[in-house]
């Protein structure tokens, strides 16, 4: 009797150890291809990065991961970015801008490999901004083009970051408006506290733009500037980005290409000074197999009183 219990709970200790190494094997298969992810540093310090999933309705950012992503938890007055990144006043005031007169181009070299993404901000003196932005990296290399257009230069200005791995790199601007539409163009580097992760950390989610769809998103007028990121799983990126003011009234369109939205994922800010509300319509303008994750959120808010019927802004 004594030979047969010892016999079973030897055969049970048996059992349990091939059951603990088949789990540990589950374990570790499982968790290998599905979570890999293809980063850059504007990427990855910046939440950029898109991760494989099985489900795409949404992409949820770790509030864990100690990056600059973190969710955006209601209304605050004044700039909502818990980043102290130099606003964009503050950016014009302290860089001395280029002027870029019609049908001329300007380019931009940066040579130190340390310069992972490049800020580039436009404006007029309320005059139309028509400019292409191309980057350049190699001989006849364009890993990034963008068409920009602005109806009033002034009231809204062009903030857009650009990731530039793998340099040197070099940023050409092209203004293809007429010569009496010159515009202001500044570019510069973008550190670690720049302005990619102040727009980083006022998202919370990116939804799913199918190839061919249109996504819109409606902001109240104390919104007074938007931040938008467009990405993509490693595939192309191709996008048209238009601030709306009443149907198909368009005040500013952007149309981005990149080869690589991992890589170069598309951070701005697109600013709203309107007193009655905007609206962003982003558009994958590429086919069914090539889906992006968009985020758009309230970047800055300004202070309002209620005076009659109207609004009295102060920003």
């Amino acid at each position: 009797l004594n030979m047969a219990a010892v016999t079973t709970v030897a055969m049970w200790k048996a059992i349990a150890l091939i059951g603990l190494a088949v789990a540990e094997a589950f374990v570790f298969v499982s968790s290998s291809p599905r979570e890999r992810s293809v980063s850059t540093q504007l990427a990855s310090e910046y939440g950029a990065s898109a991760r494989t999933r099985t489900r795409d309705d949404y992409i949820d950012i770790n509030r864990e991961s100690g990056g600059p992503i973190v969710r955006y938890d209601g209304p605050t007055i004044r700039p909502l970015s818990n980043v102290r990144a130099p606003s964009l006043d503050e950016i014009w005031e302290s860089t001395m801008p280029v002027i870029v007169q019609g049908g001329s181009l300007r380019t931009w070299s940066f040579a130190n490999p340390q310069v992972d993404a490049v800020q580039v901000l436009f404006k007029s003196e309320g005059r139309p901004i028509d400019a292409d932005i191309d980057l350049w990296n190699g001989p006849d290399n364009t890993p990034h083009k963008m068409r920009v257009y602005v109806e009033d230069g002034a009231r809204r200005t062009f903030s857009a970051i650009i990731g530039t791995p793998r340099g040197p790199n070099s940023i050409a601007v092209r203004n293809i408006g007429q010569l009496e539409f010159p515009l202001d163009a500044v570019v510069r580097p973008d550190m670690q506290d720049g302005l990619a992760a102040s727009i980083a950390s006022v998202v919370s989610k990116a939804e799913v733009i199918q190839g061919g769809s249109v996504r819109t998103w409606s902001f109240n007028p104390v919104v007074q500037s938007v931040a938008v990121i467009i990405k993509t799983d490693g595939r192309p990126l191709n996008s048209r980005i238009e601030l709306l003011m009443g149907p198909n009234n368009s005040k500013q369109v952007v149309e981005i290409y990149t080869e690589d939205g991992v890589e170069r994922p598309f951070f701005a800010i697109v600013e709203t000074p309107e007193a009655v509300g905007s609206v962003i319509r982003i558009k994958n303008t590429a086919p069914l197999e090539f889906p992006v994750y968009a985020s758009v959120a309230p970047y800055t808010l300004g202070e309002y009183d209620f005076v009659g019927d109207s609004y009295n802004f102060n920003e």
